[in-house]
């Protein structure tokens, strides 16, 4: 089960517009710089973020793009579920009806089990969790300079 780059280039997007909208709209260049995601895709990954309700942007010298909700409003599960769909590892844990051994398939069973337990984990992490993991990184990371 692999994420793709969009479900992981958005939520590294959303990660720096908590860490950096304090001063107003963030521009989608000074974003794309910082993550390492290339301009064009970047806008293209904004979109449905926008259509999600996540994002809103405005156009301008000041413009640029900002979070409707706070970060702890923010779950990660609705960002993967935007962006990638179901989490599910293969096609009939969300659809049973579509195989004639699910009611008696063990594998089954097991993703089933496998999805849920990366829904919780995607449920119970939020945008400020994501930050606050940051903001520690960077403090090891700064104290690794004074040692």
């Amino acid at each position: 089960m692999k994420l793709s780059t969009r479900g992981r280039y958005a939520t590294r997007t959303l990660l720096d517009l908590a860490l950096h909208q304090r001063d107003g709209p963030v521009q989608l260049k000074d974003i794309a710089r910082r993550q390492q995601i290339s301009l064009g895709y970047l806008e293209h990954l904004i979109t449905p973020l926008i259509a999600g309700g996540i994002v809103q942007s405005i156009r301008g010298a000041r413009g640029g793009v900002w979070l409707v909700k706070t970060p702890e409003e923010i779950r990660l599960s609705d960002v993967i579920q935007l962006l990638e769909g179901s989490m599910a590892p293969v096609a009939c844990v969300d659809n049973p009806e579509m195989c004639n051994r699910s009611s008696f398939c063990v594998t089954r069973d097991i993703w089933c089990e496998l999805k849920k337990a990366m829904d919780d984990v995607l449920e119970s992490t939020s945008l400020q969790d994501l930050v606050e993991r940051q903001k520690k990184k960077e403090g090891l990371e700064s104290a690794m300079y004074y040692v």
